[in-house]
């Protein structure tokens, strides 16, 4: 559908309602909360060489989260009855924030499920992470899951995007995490363009040689994300691209997620529309849950080669 608008984008992603084409953009409505996500803040132990957000030791733009922060929102949660739900914590690293331990807590005793998104390397070694990581698993138990960053099962490759070292520190958090009995899962990368059974053939020997408890042919615990970069050039997604793709716009991540976020130097946290786009502001969408239920309009490229195209989705 052709939309006639009086000052027509002349770029791509650059108007909320219409392509570049002037076609009707796609938009996705929301069905109710199935996971929120917390950013715990982007400063991370690493750099890896290709990240999405850029977490770095440096990289401080969105600040650490408390416990004090999040509890408004589960609040919200309990309110609007949607309990219990996937509550996810990412980064950065999360265990670099210093009331993690506190934050996993405050979800599990609501009764949320929680997944952690963790590189399992020093900062969820430190002995007053594992202590605490143990007394939560040892009253929370199947309610946790820890998905580890193991971009490649292959050393070489996995330390090429996170330096040199990287991949025996995060085997030997997974062996902390394997004897201590949490229940884990693994996100890898697709970047090195291997046919999909080939890579999950490799991580099935990977989990096999080290005995974890990883279904390398459940797309829930062995997570191969699609590569996305901003400077890509994927196609616009119109409201035809619904049809034509065969896809159900009520299965995009938008649908159902929201995340939680902290900026430098603000107040108080904002949620955002999308776990992938923290910096754009287009998607900051209000600082309550409630005022960040409206659509969204898919006006950026990884709307399109990660969640429509690509098929992604940042939950379990």
């Amino acid at each position: 559908m052709t939309v006639l608008i009086s000052d027509p984008p002349r770029h791509k992603f650059a108007h909320p309602e219409v392509t570049a084409k002037g076609e009707e953009r796609a938009r996705v409505g929301y069905k109710g909360t199935e996971t929120l996500w917390f950013n715990t803040g982007t400063l991370c132990n690493i750099e890896c060489v290709n990240c999405y957000i850029e977490s770095s030791p440096t990289n401080d733009r969105l600040v650490y989260l408390t416990r004090a922060d999040i509890e408004p929102y589960l609040d919200e949660l309990e309110a609007a009855g949607e309990v219990p739900i996937e509550i996810g914590f990412t980064g950065g690293e999360p265990f670099m924030a210093p009331e993690m331990i506190g934050m996993m807590e405050a979800a599990l005793s609501r009764g949320h499920q929680v997944l952690v998104l963790t590189n399992a390397m020093q900062p969820m070694m430190r002995p007053r992470v594992q202590t605490g990581l143990t007394d939560l698993q040892a009253r929370f138990g199947d309610q946790i899951t820890m998905r580890i960053s193991l971009d490649h099962y292959a050393k070489h490759n996995h330390d090429e995007e996170r330096g040199a070292g990287s991949y025996d520190l995060t085997l030997k958090g997974m062996q902390w995490l394997r004897d201590k009995g949490f229940n884990m899962a693994i996100a890898g990368r697709t970047m090195w363009g291997e046919p999909e059974e080939e890579e999950r053939q490799g991580y099935r020997s990977f989990i096999a040689e080290h005995g974890f408890s990883v279904d390398a042919d459940n797309p829930s615990e062995l997570v191969l994300f699609p590569e996305m970069e901003e400077s890509d050039d994927p196609p616009e997604i119109t409201t035809a691209c619904w049809g034509i793709l065969n896809k159900d716009p009520r299965e995009i991540m938008c649908a159902s997620q929201r995340m939680v976020v902290k900026r430098k130097g603000a107040d108080s946290p904002t949620v955002l529309a999308c776990t992938l786009i923290p910096y754009d502001e287009r998607f900051e969408i209000g600082k309550t849950l409630k005022e960040a239920r409206e659509p969204v309009s898919l006006n950026h490229p990884f709307c399109a080669s990660f969640c429509v195209l690509g098929g992604g989705s940042c939950s379990a």
